[in-house]
């Protein structure tokens, strides 16, 4: 179907630019994510091990962490702003919450702040990681280490931030698919011969001939493991709830009744992300606090935020539903939902409008975030146990995250390309009605 689709999209001119116009961006992109920042010897990195907050940081900038490269913090302190500015309209800031009602002018503004507030993360992050890095690298990252240093490979990442998620909105404006979500997923895409070669070292590489049936049998496991985690993945994630919606004010040709879709998992992939990063950054930050030193309190704390640990793992497991919980919230705001349903003149057949909608709303957005939220824990542990228990690479325990990303991207790119496609052919209608 994908095939047929993609094929089908070539043929229209439009379409196929917008296609070769996103490649070409991220052809720009990831050969940026090759370009090391002066001063830094990013070979150092590889003495860290196999990081979690490393291999974090490589999902979210799309594998350019681990060159350190001018593009290194990728998106992520965009995609950090986004939902700053997002529970800012949560009547917790009047100006935000004011600017939110005023439509497309609304929309303008709130876009400018996400790009300041984006501007100083990043420029936050950027000397924080350097020197967390610094500190826990056995081999110095930094050439030489002091403020002024610090302070140009912060300016230089946060250009380089700022210029991805640049190359991210000429994707959306211009491109094919969202633009953000479209960086993260060529680099998740490019890291994946790296994944598969790192199971072929460890299943057939030095492995002695009488093993080798046992590596067959379990790479054919595994294959079969991830076929099935992809089909239900894709499964729940293109699942709606379709609440029916009937209509007062009948304009001619209009229809009478219609639905409201809410997805069954309404919080996407970003609790995973923010449950990662909560769990992933104490263990650069610890070692910074203890500088060498056996602090047993930190060490306890370090290994209860461990998500390859059985407690880190529950508490992981935990983050995510509630980060679930309040992010659908944030999704779907059912005050303004059954505001624009009354507007709209429309309404839920034996719900009365108003408050009753929105307390209906509520308690159904609950019940779809307890499925929602249970979907993406186990999606998420599914990998990290898979690790712990075949000892296989810990960058294979963010797989769940990067699956439900890939999916969700590529749901996404194929319900745009159907949506150019259905357009042209009611445009072609329309000019042979003519």
């Amino acid at each position: 179907m994908f095939f047929k689709l993609l094929k089908d999209a070539l043929k229209v001119k439009n379409v196929r630019n917008k296609i070769f116009f996103t490649l070409f961006i991220i052809f720009v992109f990831r050969v940026g994510t090759h370009i090391t920042v002066p001063g830094i010897n990013a070979k150092s990195l590889d003495q860290l091990g196999e990081l979690p907050f490393l291999n974090m940081l490589n999902l979210v900038s799309g594998n350019a962490m681990s060159n350190f490269s001018v593009f290194s913090m990728g998106v992520s302190p965009y995609i950090t702003a986004s939902i700053i500015v997002q529970l800012l309209q949560m009547d917790i800031l009047p100006k935000f919450v004011e600017w939110s009602k005023q439509g497309e002018v609304g929309r303008r503004k709130l876009n400018q702040a996400t790009r300041y507030i984006s501007l100083v993360l990043a420029f936050i992050q950027s000397i924080g990681i350097t020197a967390g890095f610094n500190t826990l690298s056995s081999i110095s990252l930094v050439s030489t280490p002091n403020v002024k240093t610090y302070i140009l490979i912060g300016a230089l990442l946060t250009t380089g931030s700022m210029i991805v998620t640049w190359l991210g909105e000429q994707i959306t404006d211009k491109g094919f698919g969202n633009g953000v979500s479209m960086i993260i997923f060529a680099g998740i895409i490019s890291s994946i011969p790296n994944a598969i070669s790192t199971i072929y070292e460890d299943f057939f590489v030095n492995v002695r001939s009488s093993d080798l049936v046992s590596s067959y049998i379990f790479v054919a496991l595994l294959i079969v493991a991830v076929l099935a985690i992809v089909f239900f993945t894709t499964f729940v994630q293109q699942a709606e709830y379709k609440i029916p919606i009937q209509y007062t004010k009948l304009v001619q040709g209009a229809p009478t009744s219609s639905y409201l879709p809410l997805k069954i998992n309404p919080a996407g992939v970003i609790p995973v992300i923010f449950a990662s990063s909560i769990t992933t950054i104490p263990s650069t930050i610890i070692p910074l606090i203890s500088n060498g030193h056996d602090i047993p309190w930190l060490t306890t704390l370090e290994s209860f935020l461990n998500y390859q640990t059985p407690i880190g793992m529950v508490i992981y497991a935990v983050l995510i539903i509630l980060f679930s919980f309040f992010y659908t919230f944030v999704q779907v705001n059912p005050e303004k939902t059954a505001e624009n349903l009354q507007k709209g003149a429309s309404y839920i057949p034996s719900v009365r409008p108003g408050r009753e909608t929105e307390e209906y709303l509520s308690s159904l957005l609950k019940k779809l975030a307890t499925v929602g939220s249970i979907f993406l824990a186990f999606i998420s542990l599914t990998p990290i146990i898979a690790q712990q228990a075949m000892n296989l690479s810990s960058s294979i325990a963010l797989g769940g995250t990067s699956l439900l990303i890939l999916i969700s991207t590529g749901i996404e790119g194929m319900k745009q390309l159907e949506g150019y496609l259905l357009k042209r052919q009611y445009v072609g209608f329309m000019n042979t009605a003519e």
